[in-house]
């Protein structure tokens, strides 16, 4: 039993500590302790004029948070837009006031100056299909009252956007390891299928879980930070990097 012990500890030192500890090194070195006065919210010029692309669009967008938490975390949000439409339409969910925000940020803005990676793209009558469920989705979370947001293990602004991407499984999009809460039992059951529908999840609450599904892949959760592997496009998934690979 000593030796399982060992093995054990030996494991989350390789797969938990030393990833993270390795990233808030390089996190440090990249300035990464802007404050919110002075970090950039601009937007990142990823996204067309909305007049300019007449199609409907769906984009879930994922980036860094500011100060020591950027170690760990990535922030996601959620982007529609109806066709013919002049403007897009943006919803967070965030740690202060009304928590569920609609375009209170430029739809493809910097987060604390950190560049928005794309999570998930659709455009014209498969994005058309999606909106009234994203929408539903937005109008049917649970935690929208003010007071209703946790940083750890959630509910915060991943587990909202993990609840809107179930709410579309056909997009086949899974928020990236760094997405800390976006594990966090919405619906309350602590097992249950994967936002995508292609395989199962247990939870403890958000503070530990085995996630192991097509779309997103094997996933050890412990106390937030994701280890795992990405089955579909091969990879590796380490706390604070996320994401490795194809």
């Amino acid at each position: 039993m000593f030796r399982s012990v060992k093995i054990a500890l030996l494991a989350f030192c390789l797969l938990f500590l030393a990833p993270l500890g390795l990233h808030a090194l390089t996190w440090k070195s990249a300035d990464g302790n802007v404050s919110w006065r002075n970090a950039d919210w601009s937007s990142a010029g990823l996204l067309p004029a909305a007049r300019a692309h007449p199609e409907a669009m769906v984009r879930v967008y994922a980036a860094r948070v500011g100060r020591w938490r950027g170690i760990f975390a990535v922030h996601s949000w959620v982007v529609v837009k109806d066709p013919g439409a002049g403007a897009y339409e943006r919803y967070d969910k965030v740690g202060w006031g009304s928590p569920i925000r609609r375009n209170g940020y430029a739809p493809d803005g910097r987060w604390y100056g950190n560049e928005p990676e794309l999570v998930f793209s659709a455009d014209g009558a498969e994005a058309e299909r999606m909106i009234p469920r994203i929408r539903d989705a937005v109008a049917r979370y649970a935690y929208a009252n003010a007071g209703d947001y946790r940083v750890w293990p959630g509910p915060n602004s991943n587990s909202f956007t993990a609840w809107v991407l179930a709410a579309i499984p056909e997009s086949g999009a899974t928020l990236p390891p760094t997405a800390i809460g976006k594990d966090f039992p919405v619906d309350g059951s602590w097992f249950g299928l994967t936002p995508s529908r292609t395989g199962v999840r247990v939870t403890l609450g958000g503070y530990a879980g085995l996630t192991l599904g097509w779309i997103e892949g094997v996933e050890l959760n412990i106390l937030g930070a994701v280890a795992g592997l990405d089955l579909r496009r091969p990879g590796i998934k380490l706390p604070g990097f996320g994401r490795i690979g194809v």
